[in-house]
């Protein structure tokens, strides 16, 4: 068995993890290319990001997509290149929206810059993107151009908030299938596309990405409240502390308060508060966890991993079937 980030996907097939690996580093080369410029100044922003790492989830998934057809055709690598510059531009964007000091570990660019810097460079890639895309033909210019509308919508939509008579659940998860799930779901459509594969496989790959894409995103606001740091990476209860709404709250607030218990009572009220405190965050942390929200988190979690894997049902049995598969099966063990 060898694991292949991100996620320590499991693959168990050595031809498939030397293609996927060899894939991975192509697609890494090529990015490096793709983000230099005759401009000195503009090659070190655009290289910002990229040099300061990623988990390349979304190439990773075109790549085992594209097993389902050829995955050697020409376009293949291109079009993981397309995905991630996307992605990565889309994060300068994000920096400046949430004002963020910190992007993987680095100074994001905004900071270490300023917002102007950060959000031209996000649009020098997108243009480098554009022009990765262009050879690629005019459907993968239309899916690609389909799901970069749907990102932009989520964006909007997280921006602007849900309306006084909307359910801010159902407005949460329709923010992640645009911001999340339509990027996802482009890698796995677009590599089946490039890889020559049959139009029903290019469609269920495409809704399978969708529904693994923002399972993972719900496994991340669990682990943002579960967590001890250790296995995610991230401080614990990063979103609470900064009034973020993540699956367990939004579930929380759709729970009848309970006034026998004072745990839960006092609970909603520290979520009424500034978590900024330590103390008050600790003890808002502490709470959430024992909370049966959480519980009910990881179930709904669960639950749009199943739904991915259950498409996965009529895809010919091959090494990269089992792949994604395991992918579900990484959604679960997060969530534990």
């Amino acid at each position: 068995m060898t694991v292949v980030e991100p996620f320590g996907l499991s693959v168990q097939d050595r031809d498939l993890t030397r293609d996927v690996q060899a894939g991975l580093e192509a697609v890494e080369a090529a990015l490096g290319e793709a983000v230099k410029s005759d401009v000195p100044f503009i090659t070190v922003t655009a290289s910002h990001l990229l040099e300061a790492g990623g988990k390349r989830f979304r190439p990773l998934l075109l790549l085992l997509a594209a097993q389902f057809g050829d995955p050697g055709a020409p376009g293949v690598v291109p079009a993981a290149v397309v995905v991630e510059l996307t992605h990565l531009a889309t994060l300068y964007h994000d920096d400046v929206m949430d004002e963020a000091p910190v992007r993987r570990g680095a100074p994001s660019a905004n900071s270490r810059w300023d917002n102007s810097v950060a959000i031209l460079t996000g649009d020098f890639l997108f243009s480098r993107a554009s022009q990765v895309l262009a050879d690629l033909g005019p459907e993968a210019v239309r899916m690609q151009a389909e799901a970069f509308e749907r990102l932009v919508t989520g964006q909007i939509l997280e921006t602007r908030g849900p309306g006084p008579e909307m359910d801010p659940l159902l407005h949460y998860l329709d923010v992640l299938e645009g911001k999340t799930g339509s990027l996802i779901a482009v890698a796995c459509r677009i590599g089946a596309l490039m890889a020559g594969a049959e139009p029903w496989l290019v469609d269920t790959l495409g809704e399978f990405g969708e529904r693994i894409g923002i399972a993972f995103q719900l496994a991340d606001d669990v682990l943002d409240i579960a967590s001890d740091g250790h296995e995610s990476g991230k401080t614990p209860g990063t979103d609470l502390r900064e009034g973020v709404p993540t699956l367990p709250t939004l579930l929380l607030q759709q729970m009848p308060a309970d006034p026998a218990d004072p745990d839960d009572t006092r609970l909603r009220e520290l979520l009424e508060q500034d978590l900024s405190d330590d103390e008050a965050h600790a003890e808002a942390l502490r709470l959430l966890r024992r909370h049966p929200a959480l519980e009910r988190a990881r179930r709904e979690t669960l639950r749009h991993a199943e739904e991915a894997r259950a498409l996965l049902a009529s895809l010919p049995d091959c090494a990269a079937k089992a792949a994604l598969e395991g992918l579900c099966d990484a959604v679960a063990i997060r969530t534990m």
